[in-house]
Parts: structure tokens; C-alpha cells; sequence
């Protein structure tokens, strides 16, 4: 069978790369893709790094500068899963190489960057969508469904925890993550920036935040060895802390709904808590990463004697992505939450049609996070539509 192909060029390689090529290599075997995805290239600054991530996960040729690679007239899409400070610069080449852009979240790292982003990307009229993953999972889907459909009537209040624990230990080291000029912000956008896309996807524009944002270690051993998420301790050379560990805010959004978000990474016992309570007017719905595959649902007129929370497995053929996958009850993982977002990425490229969450969502999300940071700093409301 000839399929057309499109042939990827991918920076960065590791967890997010890990996660990118699994779902590049997996999708067309779940989906019948109109574009197959072809690994074509992998670019990192570490030669031998690069070229071992090259011949373990599948990619043809691999490069250690990421303007080579753009260069490159075999290379149809830039996959970006650098650190975020990389995102801007790298995004902005590809487009104006005419390469389609598939980039990591946050999208960037102040309001100017994502701006110049979207711009670049709207001007040479190439594809784009952002890794807002989460989205993806079948219940958060048929939760979209079902509001949509007006099965909980019109939503009242969202409330959405983000809680991780993997850096609790004082002594564990500035990893990336940790370090502002790095990563921008921690938790908030490490975390946060995934719970208030999907409020957004789910509820609706956000107007107005209200914030704080905390850090409760402000000093941490530098990186003598970094590995993934996780590194080696220097034992001589601390480093200040610039970025938060944990957020907490109020939203009010443009259909009236009410929202309180927190995120945090010194949550004890939480390794990936991400989850949402949504209450309308005739029901409420809830969803925890950590049980990926089950939706808990409630509704208000259903018969006294046995009101309650439901839970539903999202796993039959009626079911979002439910006739791709396994039979019933035999549940799918994280992994399957990229092969979904690529599969709408290929339909998009075989479209000719921007999917969504594109960059714009990720300019909507990033002046969303400037706007909780200017809250925590001015002790004020703050308005999104100020930061877009």
C-alpha cells in the first residue's frame, strides 16, 4: 500500500523523545493513517548520546545541530522536545523553512516568544500543534462529549490538582526544570500549564486569574550529572531556587464558570495526580490521570434511590478511540494519549488543516501563565486578554 509520507525531524531525545518516536512508530499500527509518519531524523547536542537514542528507538540518520537538520530537504515536520528555552528560536527556523512544527508545552517562555511563534507559523501558512497530551486520553474526550452534549447542563465550577512529589528531597539537584533561564517557570508551568488547557478544552475561555505562587526549597545542589528527570548532586556547589514549587488559583471564565487550580510537586505520595472535578447544573464529572481509562460521572435527575457517582470504563468500541484499540475492559496507558495527538496530527497534514491544540492554544495557555505570575506579584486580578 502507498501511503504518502511525512518525513520527521526530531530535537531533543529524551523522556518527551522517548514518548514522541513511541508514538510515531505505534500510531500506524493502530491507525489508518492518510500520512504515514516516517522517524527520518534525531538531533542532539551529544554525539554519542544522539546516535545511541538514534539506533535504540528507530530513526534513520540522526544530527548534532538542530540548523543542519531544519536545513535538511528530507525533513516535512520539526518535532521539538527540547528544554523550553529552545522552543522559540527552533519553532520560528522551521517555519520559516517552510517545515511543519509539532512542539512540546509549554510552547515558550514569556508571552513575547509564543507571540512571535503563532506569527511565524500563521506567515508561512505551515502546521502546527502543541503537546497538550492529556487531552487525548478517551475519558477526557468523551468528558467533552458529554458536555457538550449538555449532560451536566451549564458547568458552575471546575476544580483541577496537578500534584507530583519528585522533588521533595532538599538535596535533590537543579535538574533543568528547576532552573528559570531553563525552564521558565516550575510548577506552574511544568504542571499548571496542562490543567488550564484542560479547562479551556473542556469548560471554556478563561478572563480572569487571581494567583499565588509558592517555593518552599530555596536552595539546591547544582547538577554535577543529569539523567532524564533526575541528576547527581554536586556535594560543594548550591544553587538558588528561581522558580516556584507549587501554585494556587482562582479563574473566573467568559461563560461564568468558576475554577480553583493547584499545582505543586511537593505533594507527598503523588507521583503524576493529574485531575479534574467539573459540577453543573444537572451533574459533575471527574477524571484522575492516575486512573487513566475511568471517568466518574453523576447526575442530578437520575433516581434518588441510587444517586452517586458512577464510574465508567472508557474502554468500549463506542467509546473515543475505543474501536482502534483493544476489546473492552483491556485498558491502554499514557503512551496511547501521543498515539492519539499524532493520528490527529497526521489527519491534519493530510488536510491540509491546522489541528487543534495548536499554537494558538499554546499562546492562549502561555499568557494565561503570565497572568498568574503577574497576580502572585501585584496581589491583583489579572485580565488574560491584557497578556494576549
Amino acid at each position: 500500500m502507498n501511503q504518502k509520507e511525512v518525513r520527521i525531524g526530531m530535537v531533543g531525545y529524551k523522556f518527551m523523545g522517548k514518548a514522541h518516536s513511541n508514538a510515531y512508530q505505534n500510531a500506524p499500527f493502530f491507525f489508518d493513517l492518510p500520512v504515514k509518519p516516517i522517524k527520518q531524523a534525531i538531533c542532539g547536542r551529544n554525539e554519542e548520546g544522539v546516535k545511541s537514542a538514534a539506533e535504540k528507538m528507530g530513526w534513520n540518520s540522526w544530527e548534532t545541530d538542530w540548523r543542519k537538520l531544519i536545513e535538511r530537504e528530507d525533513i516535512d515536520l520539526i518535532d521539538i522536545v527540547t528544554p523550553n528555552n529552545r522552543h522559540a528560536e527552533i519553532a520560528i527556523a522551521a517555519a520559516e523553512a517552510g517545515k511543519h512544527v509539532y512542539c512540546e508545552k509549554p510552547l515558550a517562555m514569556t508571552i513575547e516568544e509564543s507571540r512571535r511563534m503563532l506569527e511565524a507559523v500563521e506567515k508561512n501558512n505551515v502546521i502546527h500543534m502543541v503537546n497538550f497530551n492529556y487531552r487525548f486520553a478517551p475519558a477526557v474526550q468523551l468528558a467533552k462529549k458529554m458536555i457538550t452534549d449538555g449532560k451536566i447542563g451549564k458547568v458552575n465550577h471546575i476544580r483541577a490538582l496537578y500534584l507530583q512529589d519528585w522533588i521533595m528531597d532538599p538535596d535533590f539537584p537543579l535538574v533543568w526544570r528547576l532552573e528559570k533561564s531553563v525552564c521558565g517557570s516550575g510548577a506552574l508551568g511544568d504542571l499548571a500549564a496542562h490543567s488550564l488547557d484542560l479547562a479551556r478544552f473542556l469548560v471554556g475561555e478563561i478572563e480572569e486569574v487571581s494567583a499565588r505562587l509558592k517555593t518552599f526549597v530555596t536552595d539546591r545542589p547544582a547538577v554535577a550529572e543529569s539523567s532524564g528527570l533526575s541528576g547527581k548532586a554536586s556535594l560543594t556547589d548550591k544553587r538558588k531556587v528561581e522558580v516556584d514549587d507549587a501554585v494556587v488559583v482562582i479563574a473566573s471564565f467568559e461563560n461564568g464558570a468558576f475554577g480553583t487550580f493547584e499545582a505543586t510537586r511537593f505533594a507527598g505520595g503523588n507521583r503524576n495526580s493529574n485531575q479534574f472535578e467539573i459540577n453543573g447544573e444537572k451533574g459533575s464529572i471527574k477524571w484522575n490521570a492516575e486512573q487513566l481509562n475511568e471517568l466518574q460521572v453523576y447526575f442530578t435527575e437520575d433516581d434518588p434511590s441510587f444517586q452517586g457517582y458512577k464510574t465508567i470504563n472508557v474502554t468500549e468500541e463506542v467509546h473515543p478511540y475505543g474501536e482502534v484499540y483493544w476489546p473492552s475492559a483491556h485498558i491502554i496507558g499514557y503512551e496511547h494519549t501521543f498515539h492519539n495527538l499524532v493520528a490527529e496530527l497526521m489527519q491534519g497534514l493530510a488536510d491540509s488543516r491546522v489541528p487543534s491544540p495548536n499554537f494558538k492554544d499554546g499562546h492562549i495557555n502561555q499568557a494565561t501563565l503570565n497572568a498568574i505570575e503577574a497576580s502572585s506579584k501585584t496581589n491583583q486580578w489579572q485580565s488574560i486578554k491584557a497578556f494576549i
